[in-house]
């Protein structure tokens, strides 16, 4: 059936996707052929796409189409996270729309209930994947807590233990108040909140004074409840106005506690009064003081509940009146906080602060970065309590040096640095999160505190020995735990499966540079340890996707990008043939929908070019081999298509996504539609058109020409006519299986409609290489000819004539054997009516110089000279006037250093294009002498 005469991208891309599928076609049967396996970091199964999916699933994609079109065995894991916390929540808020409650079934019952949830509607983000076009190995989709899955990390986590590299510790964890669990540093998000910094006197004890006749220290906080709690106070160590009382003790006025004035260097002698109270269970500065202090964690003071409530401390020293108060104020009562302040300033304690104008505050203001967990919305407190661990800092060692050796190769390499600082500062990892959904910790606890850890209940109580009652531990594992085990756990393991041997360590990882360290490196991690391999053998790390201005996304702003819509709106080939484009190794991408439109157009011109093609005769190519070719044109695009393969390789082997695609995107739009199409229309049979190319023109001029000019000498039927068909065919295939990764959906249904072919679908085709080496003087001819016909055009554009105007051109006699070759391209792209090879005659004329030599076009009786050198002159001064004011505005501070970003770059945008319009006009003037 003919094609449509419009590209509608909504009616190919469920079929293609269905049709791939169900065929197994991402992953064919390829026994024999070298793998390439990628796997994809998996989506939160509560997760919706977003355009940081798409951009980081389209890069996946694009290296998996390529590895598979290059004949390779090409595996891409696809699976979903079980997201502890988020799961979690999302049930327990379908619960409370109910007016029902987790608390109100057993941990069994409630599992059960996120198993139904998963069922029923955990499927979203996986169903949308697919509209992305992603070829992954659906027929294996995994799932972080299936049953094999949960075998390896229980597994892993026995291991670990028993070679006393996880252990049960007591350290501060980041606590969020509203889930009751402990979170990552990563579902941390740091907000600025308007608070304030309290003054306070700590006596000296026993009589004890300052130098300077003082009785005691001032001390200054941004959470004065946490006093409760204060186990000492700090100085700097070379801080002259505190050394005589280092070692003496200090009386915290609510508690009466009596604790130690210590010497460290963490006090600024230049911050405030220099000295800083020092309460280790509830902030991570203070506990690495405390340590240092030589407080054992077991003995440090935690003053709060798993809600954040005031509980009383080990000492006993906290009054009544605190206990069970909210940390902050709550629902119109006041909390700890304000009571601590009330009483310090009632017993004479607090330092008021002066403004400017007198008057007095019991803070002073200021702006405080405070961490707010980002699915819990509230205030992170820093708690002390007893937690699973894994030592990172040993885990650590074999990833740092397979990068140093080059076994992990972090592209871009910039990133090295960053995770080298980190990894060789790494603090242990808390694993356990206060859950009822995820892997639960095979932990079993006896009554006198004995811990047994095995994979199994019976294994636990074997090792407990008969009569011992165990009680399982209620934690679960951080989910990034277990998803450090997705690229060697998702093959098999741990079995010794054929599917681990064949594709593990995998080739690379795309990945967000957020989770370099959350995830990346603990993948790194857990698999040197456990398969004694990296686990893949590149890294790549992509940067974000941002608003048009540049701003970070977030719901917030209000500036968050649909895919899905833009897949409405402009087809999921121009989605991804953006994000590809503009991926330029770790740059953010500025979200532009000029551009999107952009590849949308260059997705509708390829599918006029293929009606062209279909309407002279032109279909699929019956070689993978280029046909033989002895017309110029057509050994220049041969040659053509050899460099743009060899460019393509170059990019992806580098992993350079934007020029991979903008090398195709050059050859196919300019190359092929632009020029080779119009050059080979001489030669073609007059077979009956459409109206320009498909119906719509290749490029802006010829669309009016859509038939050769009568012209006898012209060979439209024979040898040429047949050479140019098949090398035409095969041109246009070897541009569908180039485009093929970034932009799949139209490449398969131009492959399939061109040909037959159904056997041999586009995603399974072979990459180009095609064995020809350029032809030298082919390719100068056509070069030559595109730049004279570029010139032409602009004269005209420049003279104002229209790009049918028929013109004599006065040529050196140099260029005859030329000249004669490529007449019948000349005769139908420069539009000249006469090439003489004699002296120009006198008087005004165009001087075009291509490769070093001029061309004289007459311009007498064809234009009124004296007229249009007064219009070019006068667009000339208006066009300069405007550019050297912008010129004058840009080298102004004031406008560059204070007005918004967004103007400066307008500023700058349109400054660039007067001056091209300059140079332009200038260039005109100049061609009438």
């Amino acid at each position: 059936m003919p094609m449509e005469k419009t590209f509608d991208p909504a009616a190919i891309e469920a079929k293609w996707s269905r049709e791939w599928e169900s065929r197994g076609l991402y992953r064919p049967e390829r026994p024999d052929a070298q793998p390439f396996t990628i796997v994809n970091p998996p989506p939160n199964v509560t997760g919706a796409l977003h355009i940081g999916h798409a951009l980081d699933n389209t890069l996946q994609d694009v290296l998996v189409r390529y590895e598979r079109l290059r004949g390779k065995d090409a595996l891409w894991v696809v699976g979903t996270d079980h997201a502890g916390i988020a799961t979690q929540m999302v049930v327990e808020r379908q619960l409370e729309e109910r007016q029902d409650k987790r608390t109100n079934y057993s941990r069994e019952d409630f599992v059960e209930k996120v198993w139904q949830w998963k069922a029923e509607s955990g499927g979203q983000i996986t169903r949308q994947l697919r509209r992305l076009g992603c070829s992954m190995d659906w027929s294996r989709e995994q799932f972080t807590m299936d049953p094999h899955f949960t075998r390896a990390v229980v597994k892993v986590f026995v291991d670990l233990y028993n070679q006393g590299l996880i252990y049960r510790d007591k350290r501060l964890v980041n606590w969020d108040p509203k889930l009751k669990t402990a979170i990552s540093d990563l579902e941390v998000e740091t907000h600025e909140i308007q608070g304030g910094f309290w003054h306070f006197k700590y006596p000296l004890a026993d009589g004890v004074t300052l130098d300077d006749g003082r009785d005691h220290i001032v001390v200054a906080t941004t959470r004065p409840e946490t006093m409760l709690a204060d186990m000492a106070v700090a100085v700097h160590p070379g801080d002259p106005r505190y050394k005589s009382v280092i070692g003496k003790d200090i009386l915290q006025p609510i508690t009466g506690r009596r604790f130690k004035v210590i010497a460290d260097e963490h006090a600024d002698p230049e911050l405030g009064s220099g000295a800083v109270k020092i309460t280790p269970g509830h902030d991570f500065n203070d506990f690495e003081v405390g340590k240092r202090a030589g407080f054992k964690p077991a003995e440090m003071l935690n003053m709060f509940d798993g809600d954040a409530n005031v509980i009383q401390t080990a000492d006993g020293l906290i009054p009544d009146e605190y206990i069970g108060l909210h940390r902050f104020r709550r629902d119109g009562k006041d909390g700890a906080r304000e009571l601590v302040v009330q009483r310090m300033k009632e017993g004479g304690f607090l330092i008021p602060h002066v403004d400017k104008d007198g008057s007095e505050h019991d803070a002073e203001p200021r702006t405080i970065q405070t961490p707010f967990g980002d699915r819990g919305g509230v205030v992170i407190e820093p708690w002390l309590t007893d937690q699973w661990y894994v030592d990172a800092k040993t885990l650590a060692q074999p990833p740092m040096q397979a990068v140093r050796d080059g076994r992990i190769n972090i592209v871009p390499k910039t990133w090295e640095k960053t995770f080298f600082n980190w990894m060789e500062n790494i603090q242990p990892w808390c694993v356990s999160r206060q859950l009822w959904w995820g892997h639960r910790i095979p932990a079993w606890y006896a009554e006198d505190g004995s811990i047994f850890v095995a994979e199994t209940e019976e294994e636990a109580q074997a090792e407990a020995g008969e009569g011992i009652v165990l009680t399982r531990d209620p934690d679960v594992l951080d989910t990034w735990f277990s998803s450090a085990l997705w690229p060697f756990a998702t093959l098999g393991w741990p079995d010794d499966t054929e599917l681990l041997r064949r594709h593990y360590p995998n080739d690379v990882l795309v990945s967000g540079f957020d989770i370099l360290f959350f995830w990346d490196a603990r993948m790194a991690m857990q698999g040197m340890h456990f398969l004694n391999e990296v686990p893949w053998k590149t890294l790549y790390l992509h940067g974000l996707v941002r608003a048009p201005d540049g701003a970070k996304m977030s719901k917030s702003k209000g500036n968050v990008v649909d895919p899905l819509g833009l897949i409405d709106q402009y087809g999921a080939d121009a989605l991804r043939f953006f994000m590809a484009a503009m991926e330029s190794q770790g740059r953010d991408i500025k979200m532009d929908d000029a551009r999107l439109a952009g590849y949308r157009n260059f997705a509708t011109k390829l599918w006029n070019a293929a009606r062209f093609c279909e309407a002279n005769g032109i279909s699929a190519s019956t070689t993978l081999e280029a046909p033989a070719a002895t017309l110029p044109v057509n050994r220049w695009i041969i040659g053509e298509v050899a460099d743009t393969v060899a460019a393509i390789d170059k990019a992806f082997a580098a992993y350079r996504f934007d020029e991979a695609a903008n090398a195709i995107y050059s050859f196919a739009w300019d190359r092929f539609c632009d020029w080779y199409l119009e050059l080979i229309k001489p030669v073609l049979s007059p077979l009956p058109l459409a109206g320009g190319v498909g119906g719509g023109p290749v490029s802006d001029e010829r669309a009016t020409e859509d038939t050769p000019s009568p012209n006898p000498s012209r060979k439209r039927e024979g040898d040429e006519a047949a050479e140019t068909r098949a090398v035409a065919g095969w041109v246009l295939d070897q541009i569908l299986v180039m485009l093929h990764p970034f932009m799949p959906f139209i490449t398969e249904e131009l492959w399939t409609g061109l040909g037959d072919r159904a056997d041999y679908p586009l995603i399974t085709a072979k990459w180009p290489a095609p064995k020809v080496e350029r032809d030298p003087q082919a390719s100068a001819d056509i070069d030559w000819l595109i730049k004279l016909v570029g010139e032409l055009r602009g004269a005209k554009a420049e003279l104002g004539l229209p790009p049918g105007a028929r013109l004599t051109a006065h040529f050196p006699a140099s260029l005859k054997g030329r000249t004669g070759k490529l007449s019948a391209q000349l005769d139908r792209l420069a539009r000249l009516e006469a090439i003489r090879f004699d002296p120009a005659p006198a008087g005004a004329s165009a001087q075009l110089v291509v490769e070093g030599e001029t061309i004289t076009v007459p311009l007498e009786g064809v234009i009124d000279i004296a007229a249009e050198r007064d219009r070019l002159s006068k667009a000339l001064a208006a066009t300069t006037k405007e550019r050297d004011s912008l010129a004058g505005r840009l080298s102004n501070p004031n406008f560059v250093e204070r007005a918004k970003p967004e103007a400066v770059e307008k500023a700058r945008a349109d400054h660039d294009a007067k001056a091209a319009e300059a140079d332009r006009l200038t260039a005109a003037l100049a061609r009438l002498g």
